[in-house]
């Protein structure tokens, strides 16, 4: 069986990358991603403090658009195992 991280490696970009910014913010926070990325890391994570600061949560989702708001849907709708094992997995490190 695959890794979580291979897994995620196979997704078509950007639904890759996405999943791949989750990680990131997961394990250290805000790095390099563009803020598009980071905001949709930060609704597919369901986890707000993730937004770039001065944006309210509603801003954050209208400036992603149609395109990117699908891949996020897609991939809470389809790969939402995979976020939750990026959680799990950074969960049991902090432990």
């Amino acid at each position: 069986m695959q890794s979580t991280h291979q897994q995620i490696d196979q997704l078509p970009h950007p639904l890759n990358r996405i999943l791949q910014v989750a990680h990131s913010l997961l394990e250290k926070g805000a790095g390099d991603e563009s803020n598009r990325e980071r905001i949709a890391a930060a609704f597919v994570l369901e986890r707000m403090e993730y937004i770039p600061r001065g944006r309210g949560v509603i801003e954050a989702w209208e400036s992603l658009d149609i395109e990117w708001q699908l891949y996020v849907r897609h991939l809470w709708e389809e790969c939402g195992h995979l976020i939750k094992a990026l959680k799990v997995d950074v969960a049991g490190r902090e432990q």
